[in-house]
């Protein structure tokens, strides 16, 4: 197997729906940064795999036929908010097992306002399980937001479990909103204090709005390689993938009577394990990471998920400033999703191209220092969980 090159990367401004951008403008916008980043023409790609959610078969097609028509395979990828790390899974597997020498991951969503909710309702729904399994265990607040009900059913399990304060949640939003002050592809910029995130409308468990990523539209791409590729092209301060993995739901998901482990905590530990082997690193050899904090309860539990931090010590985590700058890991440098957004089949390729320019010292001031291994962490219920690890050549 040959090491795999991310040589590009490409991400639009998100914004909300309101602004009312076509997913194919954006969608170009983002594989023409992703090509002049990398240096290549159109012509040399030889597979993309495109990531969406909401939009029509062959949306991908549709983006990147006003880019080239050039006959090669699009393959158009959909597992909800784990989509664009799909992607970059299925293009970095093209090129490591030598099917071809450079391919193309994109992902892009061009979102509606308000909470996600079903399309279809005259067919079986991929969700119900998750619904009917945390039922079981939590009761369902009327009018909540079906995804805060589940992710905050996440963060009471844990409070029960360990005693953590609602505060401790909000805390991560707060963080959030600092970090993406200094990210110009960021939604939300505007600092929050704790008392804001705590009094804004209250959704469920420990969750208030704050502390609920928003719909976005936006797009990312990223370009891969082999090193053949980057040798033939002169392609310097590469940075590759040293390990991926992708999970999805065990048996446990449901079983255990577990609402974190519904929201796929065994999927986020399992993928995790695999990343660290293949790479032979351990979380303590990390310095950045871009987690799916999709609600700041997925962000706490995630940070135990891989390894961060011990299970039942993530409050301390917290309160220590590890997970920010000057700590032990700085956790969502752009915003993450709960400011930076989340356009659900953009987002892991906007985490990879964080990842790139954080290994790479290009992000200014919100530049981790001697950055050199990023972990990636994009998870998608109905579900998968895509755990990437970058390292600087």
């Amino acid at each position: 197997m040959r090491k795999v090159n991310v040589i590009g990367v490409g991400m639009t401004k998100f914004t909300t729906p309101k602004a009312l951008i076509p997913y194919t403008v954006m969608g170009q916008e983002a594989v023409r940064d992703a090509l002049k980043d990398a240096g290549v023409d159109y012509s040399e790609i030889e597979h993309a795999y495109t990531g969406w959610v909401y939009a029509d078969s062959c949306a991908g097609e549709k983006v990147l036929y006003d880019i080239g028509m050039t006959g090669i395979p699009v393959f158009n990828v959909n597992n909800n908010c784990s989509t664009g790390s799909n992607a970059l899974y299925l293009a970095r597997q093209a090129v490591q097992y030598g099917i071809v020498e450079c391919a193309l991951a994109l992902g892009f969503e061009q979102m509606t306002p308000g909470a996600l909710g079903t399309t279809f309702m005259d067919r079986p729904i991929p969700m119900e399980t998750f619904f009917v399994k945390l039922f079981e265990i939590q009761e369902p607040k009327e009018g909540a937001p079906p995804a805060a009900m589940l992710f905050g059913g996440a963060g009471v399990e844990y409070m029960e479990k360990y005693g953590t304060k609602p505060e401790t949640f909000g805390k991560i939003s707060v963080k959030a909103r600092k970090h993406a002050e200094h990210n110009e592809r960021a939604v939300f910029r505007t600092l929050l204090s704790v008392d804001e995130v705590m009094a804004s409308p209250h959704q469920f468990g420990p969750l208030t709005r704050y502390q609920c990523c928003p719909p976005t539209c936006g797009a990312a791409a990223a370009i891969l390689c082999s090193d053949e590729f980057a040798k033939k092209h002169n392609i310097s301060n590469a940075v590759y993938i040293a390990g991926q993995s992708m999970i999805t739901d065990f048996e446990s998901s449901f079983k255990d009577k577990s609402a974190m482990k519904i929201v796929g905590y065994d999927m986020t530990s399992a993928a995790a394990n695999e990343v660290y082997e293949q790479a032979g690193l351990g979380p303590e050899d990390v310095d950045v990471v871009e987690l799916h904090d999709c609600f700041t309860a997925n962000e706490l539990i995630t940070y135990e998920g891989l390894g961060l931090t011990p299970e039942g010590t993530a409050e301390k985590f917290i309160e220590d400033g590890d997970n920010t700058y000057g700590g032990k890991i700085v956790t969502n440098p752009s915003g993450g999703l709960l400011s930076k957004g989340h356009p659900l089949g953009a987002t892991g390729l906007a985490q990879c191209a964080e990842l790139t320019w954080q290994l790479r010292g290009q992000c200014g001031v919100r530049q981790v220092d001697g950055a050199k291994v990023g972990l990636q962490h994009n998870i998608g219920l109905g579900g998968a969980a895509v755990v990437t690890l970058y390292r600087k050549k």
